[in-house]
């Protein structure tokens, strides 16, 4: 699965340098035959589950400086379960990046498919309560448009990996992808509604 997003990264040109960030050996050595460099290995504390981006880029930032002998200016932190990334979407946050150099971050997002405002929970008796039900009697197309992230690439600026307390806020800007082009990879069931998206695509390009 790593794969996707290592071609996504040789082929956009817009790297001096793609570098995989693991503790596995074995993700290691696939990394290496698809083309991306693996200069140094995470460490445990930063590779559970518990381990925040941020946390992992600030390690990869200076484990980056530190092998190539350079001091990073902009960089990209490429998930690898992000399946339909492609090489066009990462030159746009890019492009975003060197046109504004008051943002600190750019990554993908997407539309919610249904308005939020209206979001429903089940509580501990099984039934039915919204969460804002001030908005029970609006109309779904006069509520605020809203977007979630689509979980595949943040370019970020090196200072801000340091110094931010995370990617949103006002100076991060979004890349807008269509639904259909975004699915993270967690559990069985993405993978199915991923395998079903691709070969929804793979019709339209027929």
């Amino acid at each position: 699965m790593i794969g996707w997003s290592i071609e996504a990264a040789l082929q956009c040109g817009c790297f001096d340098h793609v570098v995989v960030s693991t503790d596995d050996e074995e993700i290691a050595n696939i990394a290496r035959k698809l083309g991306a460099e693996v200069p140094f290995m995470r460490p445990a504390p930063i590779s559970d589950d518990h381990a925040s981006t941020l946390n992992v880029l600030q390690h990869g930032v200076q484990a980056v400086e530190k092998t190539y002998g350079e001091t990073l200016d902009l960089g990209c932190c490429l998930y690898a379960t992000a399946p339909f990334v492609t090489p066009e979407n990462l030159q746009q946050g890019l492009q975003k990046m060197l046109v504004d150099a008051s943002l600190e971050f750019a990554f993908t997002v997407t539309r919610f498919p249904s308005p939020i405002q209206r979001a429903l929970k089940i509580d501990s008796h099984k039934r039915i309560q919204m969460m804002q039900p001030e908005f029970e009697k609006s109309r779904s197309q006069d509520l605020e448009e809203t977007y979630h992230d689509a979980g595949q690439f943040y370019w970020f600026r090196r200072d801000a990996v340091f110094n931010s307390t995370g990617f949103f806020s006002a100076v991060s800007a979004p890349i807008l992808l269509p639904r259909e082009q975004v699915q993270d990879i967690d559990t069985d069931e993405d993978w199915k509604n991923a395998e079903l998206a691709h070969q929804l695509l793979e019709k339209r390009q027929a």
